[in-house]
């Protein structure tokens, strides 16, 4: 059969998937400063002899592969950009690049799309339909780079897209997916709070921008905890808190920022009015001015369930029945959300963690690696998505 052959090419492969896995490694390029990243990617489509289109919505690069028969298009997806993170790793194709590292897996998505698109490429005539390779650029930063490859046409006659994401939370072998939410809206919020300054030992004479800080930062625990249904899951997050610079003196300005985590487009809104009551009524209560702004992030992931069910179908066939797994949503984001607005599709989770290996560490960490082979686990099963949804004997 043609997907068996297909198979064992991409078995063949794997070396040069590595490869090009190390490759991307040790040159990392952060969100919207992309240059030899996509580079690389368009020479390397070009030699399996696929039509490339450079520079899409920005640095994005777009492969299409022409089957020899008519039918359908499939999209699949890749991200390519790093993170600014110092590298810890100590492994011998480690970051080159002060300040920057490959710290969620992309570099790896990125070789194992290229050893997808080497394949289709070329078994290109049993495909009854075409396949359409999206390399990402800026997933890390919102606004992200798959809005203005939409924009930019590269879901234009897209029937169904797929994407995963090497994870190294589960461990290699294993397959999560789920239909609905899968990944969390991921919005951000900015407060600066203006009191007034003074002698610390005359608070009475003040308007303490600390003390006020530290109610807002407790009662918005509150939000998710008494506002929000306990069955729909939300998050709140104050990752910054900065005031004062002296001992002896009560800071009359101080800055707070945060990210709000949601599955439920009702429970964004309600966070977001919520969030901008408490705060502007807390600092109303206590004399001090604010600014409160919010900002809207990436949407919720949420998978189709047909494509959710082919996929979890694929990697029953592909890996076994013990491989899949109905996993819970992750309440991280990703811009994957945009596509799948557009275009029915799923994302899934392909496990490379491994404790022998030391690829135990959480992405975005400086130690963060995976097994290498679960780029193998991950191109067979989109490969064997996309022959199915073409039709391949």
């Amino acid at each position: 059969m043609v997907l068996d052959r297909m198979m064992q090419m991409l078995e063949d492969l794997y070396g040069e998937m590595v490869a090009w896995r190390r490759d991307f490694h040790r040159h990392p390029e952060l969100s919207f400063r992309e240059e030899r990243t996509p580079r690389v990617i368009a020479e390397l489509l070009h030699s399996f002899g696929v039509a490339v289109r450079e520079q899409v919505g920005g640095r994005g690069v777009v492969g299409r592969i022409h089957g020899g028969r008519p039918g359908k298009t499939v999209a699949l997806r890749a991200d390519f950009d790093a993170l600014p993170i110092q590298e810890e790793t100590g492994v011998e194709y480690q970051s080159v690049v002060p300040g920057v590292m490959h710290a969620c897996g992309h570099d790896a998505h990125t070789a194992v799309l290229l050893g997808v698109a080497r394949v289709l490429s070329r078994f290109r005539e049993h495909l009854a339909g075409d396949v359409v390779l999206i390399h990402q650029f800026a997933e890390e930063v919102a606004p992200g780079g798959a809005k203005p490859m939409i924009e930019d046409g590269c879901l234009d006659g897209v029937d169904v897209i797929y994407g995963t994401h090497l994870w190294s939370g589960f461990p290699r072998g294993r397959i999560g997916c789920r239909p609905g939410p899968i990944m969390a809206a991921t919005d951000d919020f900015e407060i600066l709070i203006h009191g007034r300054g003074g002698h610390g030992g005359m608070p009475h004479q003040t308007v303490d921008a600390i003390v006020l800080g530290a109610q807002i930062v407790q009662q918005l625990q509150s939000l998710v905890s008494r506002r929000v249904d306990p069955l729909k899951p939300a998050v709140v997050t104050v990752g910054s808190f900065h005031a004062g610079e002296a001992f002896n003196v009560i800071a009359g300005e101080a800055s707070i920022k945060g990210t709000v985590r949601t599955l439920d487009a009702g429970v964004r809104e309600q966070m977001e009015r919520d969030m901008a009551a408490l705060v502007h009524g807390l600092c109303e209560a206590a004399g001090a001015g604010v600014s409160f702004q919010y900002h809207r992030g990436y949407p919720v992931v949420s998978n189709h369930e047909r494509e959710a069910q082919q996929v979890a179908e694929t990697v029953r066939h592909v890996m076994g029945e013990d491989a899949f797994f109905v996993m819970d949503p992750l309440m991280v984001g990703e811009d994957f959300a945009y596509y799948l607005e557009r275009v029915p599709g799923a994302f899934f989770f392909t496990g490379a963690r491994n404790e022998e290996l030391d690829a135990v560490y959480p992405h975005h960490h400086p130690r963060f690696n995976i097994d290498e082979r679960a780029m193998l686990d991950a191109a067979k099963l989109l490969v064997h998505l996309t022959v199915t949804e073409l039709a391949v004997p």
